[in-house]
């Protein structure tokens, strides 16, 4: 395949489907992953892990390892004690959060399988791994606990010094802080006279598999400590190496190369960074780090990973009146950068697009002795939208109705934005009815519903299922005002800069660090249309805290609507700066001026001059006003009132084979609002790969441990992830309805496709089977796990519906209903 630069083309730069810029090198290998980097004198470094989730490490014998053929060093994380720092928690959600010290490398007890005991520091990687082997190591295992409703029971401690498995508590609750009623009121009163369901979700534990596994190499030998890492959060880390070693934050350089891949899983401070960073400053040589995929599976953090139980009353017609939420939230063996307050994320959003009367939220957060868990592509607003959807059918199916007729009958409308909802959020815009009509068209619902009613009446082996999401989500994470009310560790802001060169290119510096979602390309077709200049004459940096020295990074879908509207004021301040010089130029009042398309005029004349005519007049410095500077170069800052909120329906069919359990996907439909779109293409391919890792939740993906609290799926061969083999072609649209709260009108793309997508594909599995008697199966939903519900199910049912579990009828297929080879368009087993 040739790859070839876009044609440049007129108009405006916003809504063009550029292809991204940095493919270019991507692609074709003409790029630098951390693990490429190689430094003069440099060391390997490898892990010795513990085999247990829980014991005190009682003996490390090293000698032979050292002995071992290019072994430097080998140390323990009594050696590194005074060095290392602490993988810190920059969220605790309550006062009295209870937080277990997290060092890098473990001193005198384990609390997960995958944690580190000792580093051993070669010549070679090779070297490196065959010494780590010959670390013998003397555990006295303890007790481990590792179920959720166990941990709450405090019977077997996580951290026995603690004295408690339980973290936090957390409630969100509307009568208290004035947004609602009182929940148990409305459930109350629809107890008498009304409907009440209570039901129980599963949220599995997830593995953020990206495509290049961590990777960090230091270099202690300069007058700054140079750090290359695969990172989504290159300051973050600066500033937290800095608080938690004491070493001066100004001698301390994070480069995040290009990164391969992130979903969350590159938003820590990991235990191998700060490993590595102590190894290489003891040592006083460049050390590298990267992890084998199976360390990347194991020790790498994990996601979601939850109990939810919910209770929603509503009237006799379905008007939907209280919810409430009570979560019980893994954090495996420590607490996260930011792993508390994941499910405090989704607080707000468990009531959704609906006009709920009540609402009350409570999360306990638990530790165990498994992988620790913190953000995953969506970070608690997955978890929301599932478990709110699942209701929402349930509902539909109690009051015998079609779940569309009844989300419409109790979202929010369209001329009732700006609204806030039960929960305190304030949506500022948004249109349902539109995405919903849209995706219906593009699903053809009614022909499907129809189909599903033949299939059904004749009782057919192959079931066909309809999943309907209808969501929104809060991203754009930032105010800094209300994340400090919350007591985050951070803000919320952005910072970018903005270089004018001499011969009229543009250098935008951006404190967003990208791992795949085309920042370079949308900033520069936002600067192209701001300045006026050609999108080929925009360079976008980042991810180098010294070429890029303030930023928040990336995560919660907050580049664009907070990253890029920093670009935008700093774009403003240039030709704020440039104006005066310009009317100078032209011999002008600068009230005359006006700027168009990169050209500063003078009003009622043809007078006029470039921004790059202007740019290199300001770098010559030879004719400027008085009391000007020779520069027109500019920075800002921006935190915004609040988040953004994009929504979306997502329709999806499949087929189940009541036989065997087997589901194959027919159709996918989504249409999302995302705002303003600045690349079509880059919107796409957010949407799909969003889409296909949800989907992954629903059928196939899910963490599991033994009773020992080994990792069971520390492989691809047991961690099952879709190929394009799996999964089917996905129908895409989009509604538009710009966010008031922004410059562009944008709001976030990056999750919304992982939110959406895990409850229509659950939806439909159970649509196909609830006349079976099946109300509910826990993700993932393999065929084993379908097949035994309907199986459970079917034991309740009538007679004529156990039919439609029958596959053969006089030892032979049902030749009169439609078979899969002749309505699946994919498939995924």
């Amino acid at each position: 395949m040739t790859i070839t630069e876009d044609a440049p083309t007129a108009g405006p730069e916003i809504g063009k489907a550029r292809r991204r810029k940095e493919d270019q090198r991507l692609i074709t290998g003409r790029t630098r992953w951390t693990d490429n980097i190689t430094l003069p004198g440099m060391l390997h470094l490898a892990m010795v892990r513990s085999p247990f989730a829980h014991a005190t490490i009682t003996a490390i014998a090293t000698d032979e390892a050292k002995a071992s053929p290019g072994v430097i060093a080998v140390l323990t994380g009594r050696d590194l004690a005074d060095g290392q720092g602490v993988v810190a928690n920059a969220w605790p959600i309550t006062t009295d959060q209870v937080t277990p010290t997290h060092l890098p490398v473990a001193v005198d007890r384990v609390a997960c399988a995958g944690e580190i005991v000792a580093i051993v520091a070669a010549r070679s990687a090779a070297e490196a791994r065959d010494a780590a082997e010959l670390v013998d190591v003397d555990y006295d295992e303890l007790p481990a606990v590792l179920d959720l409703k166990e941990a709450v029971k405090d019977e077997v401690l996580a951290h026995p010094d603690l004295g408690t498995n339980t973290s936090a508590v957390w409630t969100l609750d509307s009568a208290a802080q004035g947004s609602g009623t009182d929940v148990e009121d409305e459930i109350a009163k629809a107890r008498e006279d009304g409907i009440v369901l209570e039901r129980e979700f599963r949220q599995q534990r997830l593995i953020p598999a990206f495509m290049e596994p961590r990777s960090t190499v230091c270099d202690p030998t300069g007058e700054q400590m140079t750090v290359w890492t695969s990172t989504q959060v290159p300051h973050i880390l600066r500033f937290l190496v800095a608080a938690t070693t004491g070493m001066p934050e100004s001698k301390i350089r994070i480069i995040a190369p290009d990164v391969g891949g992130g979903f969350g899983g590159k938003l820590q401070t990991t235990p191998e960074e700060f490993a590595t960073i102590a190894v290489a400053r003891r040592l006083g040589k460049p050390c590298k780090y990267t992890e084998t995929r199976s360390e990347s599976l194991l020790s790498g953090h994990h996601g979601r990973d939850q109990w939810q139980k919910l209770t929603l009353s509503a009237r006799k017609d379905g008007t939907v009146t209280g919810l409430k939420v009570e979560l019980l939230a893994d954090l495996g063996a420590y607490v996260g950068v930011v792993g508390g307050g994941v499910p405090v994320l989704g607080a707000w959003m468990f009531n959704s697009i609906y006009k709920f009367a009540a609402y009350h939220f409570t999360v306990r957060t638990l530790l165990t002795n498994k992988t620790w868990v913190d953000a995953y592509r969506g970070a608690g607003r997955p978890e929301a939208t599932f478990a709110v959807e699942r209701m929402m059918d349930e509902l539909a199916a109690e009051l015998g109705r079609d779940p569309l007729e009844v989300r419409e009958q109790n979202w929010i409308r369209h001329e009732e934005f700006p609204f806030t909802t039960v929960a305190g959020m304030t949506y500022d815009s948004g249109n349902y009815e539109a995405a919903t009509a849209r995706a219906k068209e593009l699903f053809g619902y009614d022909a499907l519903r129809a189909e599903q009613q033949r299939r059904r009446e004749a009782h057919d082996p192959v079931q066909l299922g309809i999943g309907v999401s209808t969501f929104t989500e809060m991203c754009g994470l930032a105010p800094s005002r209300i994340l400090g009310a919350l007591n985050y560790g951070a803000g919320g802001w952005e910072s970018a800069s903005i270089r004018m060169l001499a011969t009229g290119k543009v250098e935008v510096l951006t404190g967003t660090s990208p791992h795949g979602q085309g920042h370079e390309t949308a900033w520069s077709q936002i600067v192209a249309d701001r300045l006026g200049v050609p999108f080929e004459d925009v360079e976008v940096l980042h991810g180098d805290s010294q070429i890029s020295s303030k930023g928040m990074d990336t995560y919660g879908s907050r580049s664009l609507v907070v990253g890029a509207e920093a670009v935008v004021r700093a774009a403003d301040r240039v030709i704020d700066k440039a104006r005066p010089i310009a009317a100078h130029l032209l011999e002008a009042s600068v009230d005359d001026i006006e700027f168009t398309a990169g050209r500063f005029g003078v009003k009622g004349t043809d007078k006029g001059i470039t921004m790059a005519e202007v740019a290199l007049a300001t770098w010559t410095g030879h004719n400027l006003p008085d009391g000007v500077e020779p520069s027109i170069d500019a920075d800002a800052t921006f935190d915004p009132d609040n988040f953004s909120f994009p929504h979306g329906t997502h329709l999806c069919a499949v087929e189940v084979d009541t036989e065997t359990g087997k589901t194959t996907m027919r159709s996918y439909v989504c249409v999302d609002d995302v705002g303003t779109i600045i690349n079509p293409l880059i919107v796409e391919g957010q949407v799909h790969g969003g889409v296909v890792q949800g989907i992954a939740q629903a059928l196939w993906e899910g963490a599991e441990f033994d009773e020992q609290g080994t990792l069971v799926t520390g492989s691809f061969v047991d961690y099952t992830l879709p190929t394009s083999a799996d999964t089917i072609s996905l129908v895409t649209d989009h509604t538009v309805s710009p966010s008031t709260y922004t410059a562009l009108g944008t709001k976030g793309v990056g999750e919304a496709g992982a939110i959406a997508s895990t409850p229509a594909v659950v939806n439909a599995i159970v649509d196909a089977v609830r006349h079976l008697g099946v109300s509910d199966i826990t993700m993932p939903c393999t065929p084993e796990r379908v097949w035994k519900a309907i199986q459970v199910g079917s034991a309740g049912a009538t007679e004529g519906e156990r039919g439609a579990a029958a596959h053969f009828d006089d030892g032979a297929p049902n030749q009169d209903s439609p078979q899969p080879s002749d309505t699946t368009e994919g498939g995924a087993q």
